[in-house]
């Protein structure tokens, strides 16, 4: 499951994913700097794996990952080819959800494609190049569907009024994440893939005043945001990139402190991108290793099982089931025992985020 990093060239979207992952792409003054997408797997930030780590005292920790790729900037005209139009799109395709990297800060020194600063004009052209490479896929797939409504058969018919619905959904603007479906619509909506369906999360690239004092583009884009049920996250791509230079902890603490906050902001920034991708943890804990697994929100015990092992999931008999909260409260699996508190689940169960699992499979 992978979260892109979208926008115009020049918005921070390579030194954001620099301070994301330990790759280090490329990040220039100029468009097209970066070319091909760079993948960056991102540990998950979670105060969790440090409590069980704490209480189990393990030989190693293992966090739980998400795949982030920087795709490079889109540009006017990208749906017809432009610039490297057709390759990004691909890119676009291949990711399961968008963070979209809005430039909000002033900077002479960094030139801006557009000539001037306009996160709404800069959101618009993204949204109407992504749009018009649906509007094509859409254009195709309704003609495919109109060949099959002769068969007269309800679901052909279903299928070619939902496509042509959207196809005129989208031509009006707006994107397919925002046409309304129910369960018979929402398999064929999700059939065609289109760019602008995916879940997306606006990130305001500010600077550092701005991070403390607000701007006038970061209300307006949390305006848009809601309207489309979308979330924002605003950090300053420039000044975690002056965090991730400091050697200590301390120094990246006393840091954060002058700046009134808590934590970098790319750890919400993970932890958003993890949820955008609907995905969860579970956590295995013993003195070996404690570690979180990922898995998808609605889950079984078997699929989950099946992440450690294929085998763990053929060969599934129960789950033993420890809520993190009940961990923490009693400090031990063999006290949480004693407390009449650990779950035994079968194959039915669906896994909350946060359990603490042990299986028993036999192959």
């Amino acid at each position: 499951m992978k979260c892109g990093i979208v926008g115009l060239p020049n918005v921070g979207k390579s030194t954001l994913f620099n301070c994301l992952s330990n790759a280090k792409a490329q990040s220039a003054n100029y468009p097209f700097c970066t070319i091909e997408p760079n993948l960056g797997t991102v540990s998950v930030p979670d105060p969790r794996i440090f409590k069980l780590e704490e209480l189990v005292n393990p030989e190693r920790v293992v966090p739980a990952v998400v795949e982030i790729v920087d795709i490079a900037g889109l540009v006017k005209g990208a749906s017809k080819g432009e610039g490297l139009g057709n390759q990004f799109l691909a890119n676009i395709r291949e990711c399961e959800a968008i963070m979209h990297v809005l430039r909000c800060f002033d900077n002479g020194n960094i030139v801006h494609v557009e000539g001037s600063v306009d996160p709404m004009r800069d959101k618009e052209i993204i949204d109407i190049e992504l749009q018009l490479k649906d509007i094509d896929t859409l254009t195709k797939a309704v003609e495919k569907a109109k060949k099959l409504v002769k068969t007269g058969k309800k679901d052909d018919i279903l299928q070619h009024d939902t496509l042509q619905k959207l196809l005129s959904f989208v031509e009006e603007g707006r994107n397919a994440r925002e046409f309304e479906t129910d369960d018979h619509t929402r398999p064929i909506v999700e059939s065609v893939q289109l760019l602008t369906s995916k879940p997306i999360l606006y990130v305001c690239n500010v600077d550092e005043k701005s991070l403390l004092e607000g701007n006038e583009w970061i209300p307006k884009i949390e305006e848009m945001a809601a309207k489309e049920g979308a979330e924002v996250v605003v950090l300053a791509a420039q000044t975690e990139a002056d965090i991730n230079e400091l050697d200590t902890f301390e120094e990246r603490q006393m840091f954060l402190e002058e700046l009134n906050l808590t934590e970098p902001g790319v750890n919400r920034l993970i932890r958003k991108a993890y949820d955008l991708l609907k995905l969860q943890t579970y956590f295995t804990a013993g003195v070996k290793e404690v570690r979180a697994w990922t898995i998808q929100k609605g889950w079984t015990a078997p699929q989950a099982a099946g992440v450690i092992h294929t085998d763990f999931e053929k060969g599934f008999i129960r789950a033993e089931v420890i809520g993190y909260d009940d961990f923490v409260k009693y400090g031990s699996e063999a006290k949480v025992k004693e407390a009449g508190k650990m779950g035994v689940e079968g194959k039915e169960y669906v896994v909350q985020d946060g359990d603490v699992m042990h299986f028993r499979f036999n192959v």
